[in-house]
């Protein structure tokens, strides 16, 4: 489980390049938007920023502890001969898809992200009747709806939740992630292009891609000596 844990938090901070791509003009939109209220522009800036990314995170953590927990039970109720180490298995191929989608050298996620489209559609109006955001809670409320973008390196991350045996591993696994994930996204919404033109290097994409290729390849011969 530990293993799990670093690695949704280390694919969360090396999949920056990705976020920028994914959210960098959403969270973009949210900073260009926040109101002016009396008191440092930064600080306020930041809340505001923080306020987002708390409920997108929250949304998350609510899904892989939903999936986790609904996996799990699954199992218990067929009783099912390996069902877990099988899921492990094809949560460390999402893995690998993934590390060669960040590495820019397979784009196979982005056909999985289409998956999540209709759900979107559903959540637009509800984040449009929010606008324009003029407090932290409205900022929660429109971070939370934001955590259900169809995104394929969420999506991915999910299917370690899937393998993940519980509803408190499932959720443990994608509050890391979402951790992970923070830097970036507040950078983005700081404007700060060095960090952003630095993730987008490919250099930076491919040994990126390569260390969640390893976590999903470790993933996969854990299960399969777990099997035998």
């Amino acid at each position: 489980m530990e293993i799990s844990v670093t690695g949704a938090f280390i694919v969360g901070l090396m999949g920056a390049a990705h976020c920028f791509g994914m959210c960098g003009g959403l969270i973009g939109a949210f900073s260009a938007n926040i109101p002016n209220l009396p008191g440092n522009r930064l600080a306020n800036q930041l809340r505001f920023l923080l306020s987002y990314n708390l409920g997108r995170i929250v949304s998350y953590t609510v899904a892989g502890a939903l999936i986790g927990g609904g996996a799990a039970a699954l199992n218990h109720l067929f009783v099912l001969d390996n069902y877990l180490l099988y899921l492990r298995f094809f949560a460390g191929i999402m893995m690998i898809f993934t590390g060669l989608y960040i590495a820019n050298l397979w784009m196979i996620i982005v056909h999985i992200e289409k998956l999540g489209n209709k759900l979107w559609q559903v959540l637009k109006p509800v984040a449009n009747k929010l606008a324009p955001i003029k407090t932290s809670t409205q900022a929660i409320v429109a971070g939370m709806i934001w955590g259900w973008l169809p995104c394929g390196l969420v999506y991915s991350m999910l299917t370690w939740s899937v393998a993940s045996g519980s509803a408190l591993n499932g959720g443990a696994i994608m509050l890391a992630f979402g951790m992970g994930t923070l830097p970036a996204l507040l950078s983005a919404g700081l404007a700060a292009k060095k960090l952003s033109e630095f993730v987008h290097k490919r250099t930076v994409r491919i040994i990126s891609g390569l260390l969640i290729i390893a976590f999903g390849l470790q993933t996969i011969y854990v299960a399969i000596g777990q099997v035998n």
